[in-house]
């Protein structure tokens, strides 16, 4: 159940899931998901509890996928479990050799671990690894898993699902050059891929999100009474578009974001460092 202030219901419509037509084309399937300690990827292996499916969990937090691991087995879901840093090469390599072992291939792969940081220019002069850390985990982690398990999703003519955020598809904003610069490099290379390896036989899909009520979000205050996302919310639509087989979803509102992004970036580079200034928030 997902409890929405009015004006969350507006933003963010509810999304019919067919429990059975899911349970249906994820039968005996395996399915990989990244960042599932909590949030969206942890809400997701919930939905998915109740369907003969294999899931490999993936987290840094082994202690909390022990618990989601227990839990989902009392009921009708496998679970194996890949304690794992996936900025760490020997994390990621180990990950790697796992899913090459499995024995019935990799059918589904849910790329949702990430990294976010606000936080100003000034206040990151000095915090250079700021931007090597938020690379490594929302580009370079997935572009190397996707470059070693495109064999195996191939095999099993699979589905790759990239949970991205709106902002890669608007003006950027400040304090967050980091996040935005990472997650808009992922996106635009599987973009880029997308055709090519939908001619293998590969399903594409990319879930462009708005804020997510998350733990990522917990240390900004100002959103702690913004209207964001139920992670249980994106779970059902994740789960929706595995049997829907719809290539992007975003919410009905980003057009208007898009359409001022484009004839609005004169006025908006003009206008928002004196606001900033004004403010005094650019330091």
């Amino acid at each position: 159940m997902v409890n929405y202030s009015i004006v969350e219901k507006i933003l963010f419509p509810s999304i019919h899931l067919d429990e059975r037509k899911l349970e249906d084309k994820l039968d005996a399937k395996t399915v990989l998901i990244t960042g599932a300690s909590s949030g969206i990827g942890r809400e997701l292996a919930f939905v998915l509890k109740n369907i003969n499916v294999h899931l490999v969990l993936v987290a840094r937090r082994e202690k909390e996928l022990l618990l989601i691991k227990e839990d989902i087995e009392s009921y009708k879901a496998k679970v194996s479990i890949i304690s794992a840093d996936m900025r760490e090469d020997k994390d990621l390599e180990r990950l790697l050799r796992f899913l090459h072992q499995l024995p019935n291939g990799l059918d589904i792969i849910v790329s949702n671990a990430g990294l976010s940081i606000n936080r100003s220019i000034d206040k990151s002069l000095n915090r250079y690894h700021d931007f090597t850390r938020t690379m490594a985990i929302n580009y370079f982690a997935p572009v190397q898993l996707l470059l070693s398990t495109i064999p195996l999703i191939e095999k099993n003519k699979g589905h790759i699902v990239n949970v991205s955020t709106v902002n890669a598809l608007l003006l950027p904003i400040p304090f967050w050059a980091a996040y935005q610069a990472s997650k808009s490099a992922f996106d635009t290379w599987f973009r880029s891929v997308s055709p090519e390896i939908n001619g293998k036989g590969i399903l594409t899909t990319t879930v462009y999100l708005p804020l997510v009520r998350t733990p990522m979000i917990e240390p900004t205050l100002a959103y702690r009474n913004t209207p964001a996302m139920s992670p249980l919310h994106v779970a059902k639509i994740i789960a929706n578009f595995l049997y829907t087989k719809r290539k992007t979803f975003q919410p009905w509102w980003l057009i208007f974001g898009q359409i001022g992004s484009l004839v609005g970036r004169r006025g908006w580079d003009y206008v928002l460092p004196k606001l900033l200034q004004k403010r005094g928030l650019n330091k």
